[in-house]
């Protein structure tokens, strides 16, 4: 694999300081692929040391700076790239005073910069882009019992109605790139992951890893009403990888192990990690809790995807958050 992946051309990943686009880089390096990964700014050493020191860098990693909304800023990073990852998007929940300006206009208009610049390089044969279950199950549809698939799109007026402004991005983030991908033919899969957990390989703290922190560290006493998709980061990036590969693939790809409403999740945590103070109530008691849905994954499971269970991705991120120091304590006494 690792020879055949090698010599099969250069790929591009974008946004490679982040999460999941950081374990991308490090499969996609153990697998043999010459990798050039786009970040914001190479002088920030402490930002992308973790990616030089990663098995395989120094020989097949290659960093070069682009911006999401500089217009074609990513131009040389697609030149001489056969395929592109693109996983670079804002992901953020707190503090949005300005949705346009911090969400929305990274995501889609980043998003179109970036297959621009794909297109540009005449070179590139697929794209596979990173989306969300933001972009899928947020309609008026999705009532408990609901099976989701990927013919589902998220609904732009009800995103705004309830102010969900990370998902309504990512909504329109790909939506613009699949009839920007139809009028260019560019072939283009997306990978439509839920929450996203595991082993931290990055410095910083990542949104998905911080929901599960927030539950442990005592600065919440009370867990939300909300139903979630969860699933492990190796899972995603082997989805990522598994489209990039498997030439008869195509369309979206929902990638969850598993939808739980947060009481689950505490409830595991409070079993897993007894010496903690996990949340015992809603923040909500008096609305209906949120329903829980199912999500198919089949189309993944036929590319030879198989999930690695819940319980395990959450004390890889539970040991992982302890081993950075992001856990710290508030055990009970």
């Amino acid at each position: 694999m690792a020879a055949s992946a090698a010599s099969a051309g250069k790929v591009c990943v974008t946004g490679a300081t982040g999460f999941i686009a950081t374990w991308l880089v490090k499969s996609l390096l153990e697998r043999g692929y010459v990798v050039r990964a786009t970040v914001r700014d190479l002088a920030k050493l402490e930002k992308v040391a973790h990616l030089r020191q990663l098995p395989g860098a120094s020989e097949r990693l290659e960093l070069v700076e682009a911006e999401l909304l500089s217009q074609g800023s990513f131009d040389a990073a697609m030149n001489g790239c056969v395929g592109v990852f693109h996983t670079a998007s804002p992901f953020f929940f707190k503090n949005i005073t300005d949705p346009q300006t911090q969400l929305i206009d990274p995501a889609v208009k980043g998003t179109l910069n970036v297959l621009k610049a794909c297109v540009s390089a005449n070179g590139v044969k697929k794209v596979v882009l990173t989306s969300s279950t933001a972009a899928v199950i947020y309609n008026r549809a999705n009532k408990s019992g609901a099976l989701v698939d990927e013919t589902w799109f998220s609904d732009p007026e009800y995103c705004k109605e309830v102010q969900a402004w990370y998902v309504l991005s990512k909504t329109l983030a790909e939506k613009a790139a699949w009839d920007f991908a139809k009028e260019n033919n560019l072939h283009m899969v997306t990978i439509n992951p839920a929450m996203v957990l595991g082993r931290l390989l990055q410095p910083t703290l990542n949104t998905s890893s911080e929901a599960i922190l927030t539950l442990l560290n005592g600065t919440s006493k009370t867990y939300p009403n909300a139903a979630l998709g969860w699933v492990g980061v190796k899972d995603v990036v082997n989805a990522h990888i598994l489209a990039y590969e498997d030439v008869g693939a195509f369309g979206r790809y929902l990638c969850v192990e598993r939808v739980v409403h947060y009481s689950d999740i505490a409830n595991l945590l409070s079993k897993m990690y007894p010496e903690y103070d996990v949340p015992t109530k809603c923040v909500d008691e008096v609305s209906p809790r949120a329903p829980v849905y199912d999500v198919s994954t089949e189309k993944l499971k036929k590319l030879g995807l198989r999930f690695q269970p819940l319980e395990e991705i959450l004390k890889e991120c539970v040991e992982s958050l302890k081993e950075r120091n992001f856990l710290q304590g508030n055990p009970k006494l």
